[in-house]
């Protein structure tokens, strides 16, 4: 089965398509992706893979911030990665998450991802590393801890030269906690 992989800005989708998207989201994650979840996974990069039947594979990379170690850094997070359920175990998350991560390693200092227990080895087989320190989140009334992502929270550092807003090797520490902005659903 021939399959087309294509990178689109959530701008460059046609409402039919982003529509299309949002249903198959629906269908992959079995009806528990949100209104809030959709809201996250827009306005990046979208990685679609296209088969003889249609959408076969989604995720998106958006960007965010986190405050880690006195430095405010621009991350590309992942969200909104599914495969539809006939062609999984396929290699289709594989090829989508390329796609991401390619995005990820032009243009941020730092990739992060909340993975379900079923997702969680396909990112750790791609070099995606489990962080093993606190999460929080710059709520409205200040810094909220989130225990429920601590241990489903992944992290991918940038292999590049030193430059702004990129970290250099071995700054990420788990000794402090990575603190993301806040966005709706996050903090309750």
């Amino acid at each position: 089965m021939a399959t087309r992989l294509r990178t689109a800005h959530t701008a460059d989708l046609a409402p039919a398509e982003l529509h299309a998207v949002r249903a198959f989201l629906d269908d992959a994650f079995g009806g528990d992706f949100g209104d809030e979840d959709w809201d996250h996974g827009l306005g990046g990069i979208h990685a679609l893979v296209h088969d003889d039947q249609g959408l076969a594979g989604h995720g998106s990379v958006i960007q965010r911030r986190v405050l880690h170690r006195g430095r405010s850094l621009r991350v590309g997070y992942v969200e909104a990665v599914g495969v539809r359920a006939d062609v999984r175990r396929r290699g289709l998350g594989g090829r989508v998450m390329a796609a991401l991560e390619r995005v990820i390693e032009g243009s941020y200092a730092l990739g992060a991802l909340s993975a379900s227990e079923e997702g969680g080895p396909l990112y750790a087989a791609r070099g995606w590393q489990r962080w093993p320190g606190r999460i929080c989140a710059l709520g409205p009334g200040g810094v909220v801890r989130l225990p429920d992502e601590e241990g489903s929270t992944f992290v991918r550092p940038v292999v590049t030269t030193v430059s702004p807003g990129r970290l250099p090797h071995g700054a990420l520490d788990p000794a402090h906690e990575l603190v993301f902005d806040w966005r709706e659903g996050d903090v309750l």
